[in-house]
């Protein structure tokens, strides 16, 4: 899947259940098709910036707080051109 970013939140930090902290980042992105939001966590948060294009491999789409958001996984690929 090939994207475009269109809108980047903030960086932010979160305690996850086991503990440990980690860094997400919300990033809308969009194709032909629509618009979706992407979860990114720890180093790829660094990786986006507005008006990036985007190439996802493996990803998967979940509910979070009734949104559908995008996720690249532990088994996914993101890669920025």
């Amino acid at each position: 899947m090939e994207v475009s970013v269109s809108s980047v939140s903030p960086v932010r930090e979160v305690t996850l259940k086991t503990g440990e902290r980690a860094s997400v980042m919300d990033v809308t992105v969009e194709d032909d098709s629509g618009s979706v939001v992407l979860t990114l966590w720890n180093e790829n948060t660094q990786k986006v910036k507005d008006g990036s294009h985007l190439r996802i491999e493996n990803g998967y789409v979940s509910t979070f707080r009734g949104e559908m958001r995008l996720n690249v996984g532990r088994y996914g690929k993101l890669e920025v051109s």
